[in-house]
């Protein structure tokens, strides 16, 4: 089973530079999106329903923002859009499909690098999502949660580690919450499981020149339940085309 997922920082933008184009050669089984940047009545162009997926959007209330969405193969037997937080869900940040034990999620955590306001509200989401993860990570499915967590986890994960430890993205306080996430293996990184190698980024500033030096940060993540780490076959972070500021992440599992 191929999943890949991208931040897109919209989905329009991401279709004029050939996502749409490279995505259909991939076979991927799942395709999750996050920052589409758009309402479903402004994609009714073929590209935004590719042909032999099922697709489903979970958009902003507000134009021209956030927003995720799936592309499935296979129908899945249900889908959720959102947590039931509705500050969280009103910005179009999560959406969820189940085929059988096993979910598949596009999520777009919050940033908050515009400000305190913003920041307060993602350590906000953070301790709400903490605890879902902790049922979800006690109860009888299997998850395969994709997206762009916007958060480095470790040193690793960022070119710029040491200038970065005030800012939003490498706090220590959201380092220390995805340490609790994966403490006791109740959660997995799974790129981290193939790949321990450093400079695997997953998105560049717009800034000078951080794509060609690749000065980067590994922000983009699929985090799995722990009874499917022995089923990640292999990993790779797309980088010869560029659709987006970030990259896709692309894993295989034996599913």
């Amino acid at each position: 089973m191929r999943i890949i997922s991208l931040n897109a920082n919209g989905i329009r933008s991401a279709e004029r530079k050939g996502f749409f184009t490279w995505m259909q050669q991939q076979n991927a089984d799942v395709i999750c999106l996050q920052e589409t940047k758009a309402q479903i009545n402004q994609l009714s162009a073929e590209p935004f329903f590719p042909q032999n997926y099922h697709c489903f959007y979970h958009d902003a209330e507000k134009k021209g923002y956030s927003g995720v969405a799936l592309y499935c193969k296979t129908q899945p037997d249900k889908v959720i859009s959102g947590i039931g937080k509705a500050d969280f869900d009103a910005e179009g940040r999560f959406i969820e499909a189940q085929f059988g034990k096993l979910s598949v999620i596009s999520l777009y955590l919050p940033s908050g690098s515009s400000g305190e306001e913003r920041q307060a509200f993602k350590f906000n989401f953070l301790d709400y999502f903490a605890i879902l993860l902790q049922q979800r990570g006690q109860d009888d499915r299997r998850y395969i949660i994709c997206g762009d967590w916007n958060i480095a986890h470790k040193a690793i994960d960022l070119k710029n580690w040491r200038g970065n430890q005030k800012n939003s993205g490498f706090l220590p306080e959201e380092r220390a919450w995805m340490d609790s996430l994966f403490a006791e293996d109740q959660w997995i990184d799974a790129f981290r499981v193939i790949n321990q190698e450093g400079d695997q980024y997953t998105w560049w500033s717009n800034r000078g020149q951080a794509w060609a030096k690749n000065v980067g940060w590994r922000i983009d993540y699929q985090i799995v339940s722990a009874a499917l780490k022995d089923k990640i076959i292999s990993t790779s972070i797309y980088k010869d085309q560029r659709f987006s500021d970030h990259a896709p992440l692309i894993v295989d599992y034996d599913l």
